[in-house]
């Protein structure tokens, strides 16, 4: 075959330094459009993002050729910078989760991703993480999970 055709989904999730609420209101829905800006800047798709104060979720269409990791570390590095500038002290947790998506998921995940607001009315962020590794099928120790 003289081309390749990845259809490489993944719903990656990662919360603040400590889960702190440092994500305020009023700059959720530009820090979301911000880290679609740094994906589409590079050729990271970022089909979905959001979240609440305290962490993110991301619907990426990952490259073949971009590791994982590397995608990660360049989102959460530009988006950290982007909120320094707003808000004098923000970090992301160390960590992530990634979880792959098949084709007839996407649409169902990013609207899970629309509704996080409404989501964490009910549960909260460790306990919906728990639940996408349990989901998953990813082997954890509670003692790690959350650093």
């Amino acid at each position: 075959m003289a081309h390749s055709y990845p259809n490489l989904l993944i719903h990656c999730v990662f919360s603040t330094k400590e889960r702190r609420d440092s994500i305020p209101e009023q700059l959720r829905e530009k820090l979301w459009k911000y880290l679609a800006v740094v994906g589409e800047n590079h050729k990271l798709p970022v089909l979905e993002a959001g979240g609440t104060a305290n962490h993110a979720h991301l619907l990426l269409a990952l490259p073949a050729d971009v590791p994982l990791s590397k995608a990660v570390q360049t989102l959460k590095a530009n988006s950290s910078r982007w909120m320094a500038q707003h808000d004098k002290k923000f970090w992301w947790q160390q960590g992530y989760g990634a979880f792959s998506v098949s084709a007839s998921s996407a649409d169902r995940v990013r609207e899970y991703i629309r509704r996080q607001a409404e989501h964490h009315r009910k549960h909260s962020f460790e306990e919906e993480f728990v639940a996408l590794l349990v989901r998953s099928g990813v082997g954890y120790d509670p003692k790690f999970v959350f650093g």
